[in-house]
C-alpha cells in the first residue's frame, strides 16, 4: 500500500483505506456500505433489539406503513418482520429520483432462547413498531438472600 502511495502522490492515506474498506464490504458484505442513514442496501426496515431481563424489545422503523401492512410471526426463537409499503402516487408528473423504498420487504432476526411468544405485545405509533416479547420465569435471574 505504500509503494502504491509513493507511485500517486495525489492521493492521502485515508483515500487508499477508504478505498480498501469498500473493497471488503464489497467482498465480504455482498453490497455497499451503509449510507448517511446508517442502512446497508436491502436492509428496510431499520430495526433496533434491546433487552431487559423480564423481556425483549424491537423496534422497527417504517414510516409509510399502515399496521396492518406488517405480518409478524415468531416460531422458536425466529421473528419474522414481512410486510408491503405502497409506492406514492405521483399525481403531477414523474420522479426523477426516488430514495424511499417502496414494496415488499422481510427481515428475520434470531431472538434470545429464553423468550416466551405467548407473552408478545405490539404497538405501532408514528411509523415505529414496537414489539415487547417477555422472557421465561425460568430463565431470569432469581436473587438469593441468605440467613
Amino acid at each position: 500500500m505504500l509503494s502504491y502511495l509513493m507511485r500517486n502522490p495525489g492521493r492521502s492515506l485515508f483515500e487508499e483505506f477508504d478505498r480498501l474498506q469498500n473493497d471488503l464490504d464489497t467482498l465480504f458484505g455482498g453490497g455497499a456500505r451503509a449510507s448517511i442513514r446508517g442502512e446497508h442496501a436491502g436492509s428496510y426496515p431499520a430495526v433496533n433489539v434491546g433487552a431487559t431481563p423480564e423481556e425483549v424489545h424491537v423496534y422497527v422503523f417504517a414510516p409509510g406503513v399502515a399496521p396492518a401492512d406488517f405480518e409478524l410471526n415468531i416460531q422458536q426463537n425466529v421473528l419474522t418482520i414481512a410486510g408491503r409499503r405502497a409506492p406514492p402516487a405521483d399525481a403531477n408528473g414523474t420522479g426523477f429520483l426516488r430514495e424511499r423504498f417502496a414494496g415488499s420487504f422481510r427481515r428475520v432476526l434470531t431472538l434470545p432462547e429464553d423468550i416466551d411468544p405467548e407473552r408478545t405485545e405490539a404497538s405501532c405509533r408514528d411509523g415505529v413498531l414496537h414489539l415487547r416479547i417477555g422472557r421465561r420465569a425460568a430463565s431470569r435471574p432469581r436473587q438469593i438472600a441468605i440467613n
